[in-house]
């Protein structure tokens, strides 16, 4: 399993990322910045990406993450696990990615609970439509809200 037709995002969908956009125009949200990581073959460099992610994240004293996947499949396990790794760090965590009603996480942990199925094909499954299956800017706005949430109560918790 992995990237799809439908999943895949356009150079254009990163010229007008609609994450980027609802943060960066959000008030009360600071970006500190973005991190790109890829989708390393090996269970090994997988747990290392995640990690080093995470790391990078608390170094920054960041109060929150938003992590997207334009993958799903074998990109779960590193996908996961990053917000695992934020999460045991106690950095607030949602994201965004493609799950359906097929393609749900290969791997779970306690840490997936802010994390947004950007499906978008009635049947919950990938299709031969290319982009169809992206994250929208209604998509970034739940993730931005659950994320404030989050952070609100880890403060007042």
């Amino acid at each position: 399993m992995g990237i799809g037709p439908s999943t895949k995002e356009t150079s254009l969908h990163h010229f007008r990322d609609p994450l980027l956009d609802v943060v960066s125009k959000d008030e009360e949200l600071d970006l500190m910045g973005i991190i790109i990581v890829g989708t390393p073959d090996g269970n090994e460099e997988k747990m290392l990406v995640g990690t080093r992610t995470a790391v990078w994240a608390e170094c920054m004293r960041a109060d929150g993450v938003i992590i997207s996947s334009d993958g799903w499949g074998n990109s779960d396990v590193d996908f996961t696990n990053t917000c695992e790794q934020l999460g045991v760090r106690g950095i607030p965590v949602t994201g965004l990615n493609f799950s359906g009603t097929v393609a749900q996480f290969v791997v779970t942990n306690n840490y997936l609970d802010g994390i947004i199925d950007i499906n978008k094909s009635e049947e919950g499954i990938e299709t031969n439509v290319v982009g169809e299956n992206n994250m929208v800017e209604l998509d970034c706005k739940k993730a931005t809200a659950l994320l404030k949430l989050k952070m609100r109560q880890k403060d007042n918790g």
